[in-house]
Parts: C-alpha cells; structure tokens; sequence
C-alpha cells in the first residue's frame, strides 16, 4: 500500500510511516525482532533504531531485523561519521544492504561538543560533514578515496569487495537552518526533530527545499522525515511517561533544549524552570542516561503543557490523525511514530 495508490486520507496510509524500534534505554535488545515483525505487518514503511553504545548497535541490529523482516526499510536513526572510521562505516552498510536486499538508510547526526570531547573524538563541523558524505558514498561504490581534508587524513581506502547493491540514502537530522541548507544541498533526507510544531516543520521544509534549488537539485528529491511521539489511547499517568518523560530528556540538553524553543517560537525561560528541578540540577550530559524512569516523570511535572500538546501527538486514535495530517500539510514526506513501539500502534491505523 502505497500513498499514491490509497484514496483513505494520508492520516490512514500506513507505509507513510515509520516507527521506531527500542526507543530510549533498553537492557535486552532482542524485543527489537518482535517490534519490527509488528511494523511489517502494520505495513509502516520504515523501521528506525536510535543507535546507543552498548545495546544498540546499529550493525548487529540491522543484520538480526533484516533476517526477520522482508519489506520494510531499515533505517540507523541516528549514528555519527565519526564514531566509526569511514571504511568501517561504509563496509557496514554495504553489508547490511547485501544481507536485506537494499533495505539500509543511513542516519546521520551531529551530536553536542561535549559529548565528543568526553569520549576523546573530535567534534563535527559543517566541513567535515560534507566531505564525510562523499566518502561514504564513493566508498560505497567500490571507488578508491585518497584524502586529507575536515574529515581526516586517508592516504588510500578501498572496500575489497562491494555487493550489486545501491549506496544507501543518508539522512541527517538536522534542527536549525544551518543544519537543514546541509541536508538539502547534500544528503537524501532529513530526519526532523521530535517535538517541533506542524508550524516548525513547514518552516524546515521550505528551509531544505530552498537549499535543494540553490544546489541544482530536483525540487522533493531530499525526503522530509517528520518525527512524532505518540500515545494513543493511553491514561494520564502512562501518556506522561511516554511523552512527558521523553520530552524532558531533549528539553534538558544544553542548545538541544534552545534550538526547540527557537524554532517553535517558544520563551527559553521555560527551560530554566525545568533544569532547576532537583533531578537535574546535577545532570550534565542526557538525563535518561542517570536517571530513571520514574524521575524523568516527577521531572515532566515541570514542562509547559504547551510544550506537549502542540508538538506530539496524544489522545484517541481520531485525535492523533488529525495531528499526523496537520505534519503532512506542512510538508513531511513521511511521519516518524516514536515513544510507543510498532506492536503497540495498531490502533491507530484500525
């Protein structure tokens, strides 16, 4: 089922979506396999994975879920170039596309300084992004790369071996303008953040969409992703915890927290008010990361309830709808369902 072929409103085709599989922390990865069975039978176009050191390595998962799955895309959402070396990076997505037939999308994020400076790899910039994107794409089809440049010094690369397999899309997730004109003039797609309004993301399409025609590129050929936590049908108490909590874990990131306010025209006041909660005011890096479950929901007590409602989507599986159109009026190619896990949609697409 595809959107063109469907004459339901877009809120009801399915393969216009896409869900993720073990959002936030998880100890078992395995579940992973039941989840993204689920999605393929829900008929959701794509299958993300928030990649995390140490349960949720994207080329052990891809090559499990890939085996256990036929149809749907598969998509790392997000990892970082220079987590791994570019030959690495590139001989694992080439060999996830061999094992699932094509099935890889590659994500790709910044990440926040700090986080680089504690594991001892260099941050990012704009430079190096851009040339890490060809890299990987003339990696990928079997060319040999000499370079010495942002991305690093590489005297010669080469995969030995490449399969009769297209180089997977890159997508970046990108917040500000800075970040979206990349996405636009060099990746395939962008994935947006969760929590910005219908409002923010039409700001971001025409955003990526003015980079695409600067670069020469064909107007629609960068895919817009839309992310979009969601709770249907659930009681208050579990509503918060799966979007309050969540949301407090962005909220509280140092410029992560900022570049939400901003682009949804919201007061960065609010923020302090959050951070100075007794459960983060020691909190330097990802709040999920040191705290549990429980207090990320006494933490969620604090957020604007604007800040939830005008920017998820929650209540009955009509009133979910009715937000996912408006995400698709702004110009999301397709919609990212994060919070709940695929087995718990159904609902929703009844």
């Amino acid at each position: 089922m595809t959107p063109g072929a469907d004459t339901r409103p877009r809120s009801q085709q399915v393969a216009a979506f896409g869900g993720y599989t073990l959002p936030g922390r998880v100890s078992d990865p395995r579940v992973a396999i039941g989840q993204a069975e689920a999605a393929e039978r829900l008929g959701l176009g794509t299958l993300w994975l928030s990649e995390r050191w140490g349960t949720k390595d994207f080329g052990v998962l891809s090559g499990a879920i890939g085996q256990a799955t036929d149809s749907i895309k598969i998509a790392s959402g997000i990892t970082h170039f220079q987590s791994r070396h570019p030959a690495m990076l590139a001989s694992m997505a080439m060999t996830a596309q061999a094992m699932t037939n094509g099935r890889i999308m590659i994500g790709i994020g910044r990440s926040v300084d700090a986080m680089w400076k504690a594991v001892g790899l260099p941050p990012p910039t704009n430079a190096s992004i851009i040339d890490s994107v060809e890299l990987f794409r003339k990696l990928c089809a079997g060319e040999k790369v000499r370079y010495d440049g942002p991305a690093g010094t590489y005297p010669s690369l080469r995969l030995a071996d490449v399969p009769d397999q297209p180089v997977p899309p890159l997508v970046f997730a990108a917040i500000g303008p800075k970040g979206l004109g990349i996405a636009g003039r060099h990746f395939d797609g962008v994935l947006l953040h969760p929590f910005l309004t219908p409002a923010a993301v039409s700001e971001s399409v025409k955003t990526v969409r003015a980079a695409e025609r600067e670069a020469g590129r064909p107007t629609g050929s960068v895919k817009v992703y839309a992310t979009v936590v969601v709770a249907p049908d659930l009681p208050p108490e579990k509503e918060i915890a799966v979007v309050g909590a969540r949301a407090v874990t962005y909220y509280q990131i140092p410029t992560f927290g900022e570049q939400l306010a901003k682009v949804n025209g919201w007061s960065v006041d609010d923020l302090e008010r959050l951070r100075s909660h007794p459960h983060l005011k020691d909190v330097r890096g990802a709040a999920d990361s040191v705290r549990t479950r429980d207090e990320l929901i006494d933490v969620a007590s604090a957020l604007t309830t604007e800040w939830i409602t005008s920017a998820s989507a929650v209540g009955s599986p009509a009133d979910c709808q009715a937000m996912f159109d408006r995400y698709f009026d702004a110009g999301a190619d397709e919609i990212v369902l994060h919070g709940s896990t695929p087995d718990l949609l159904g609902a929703l697409f009844a």
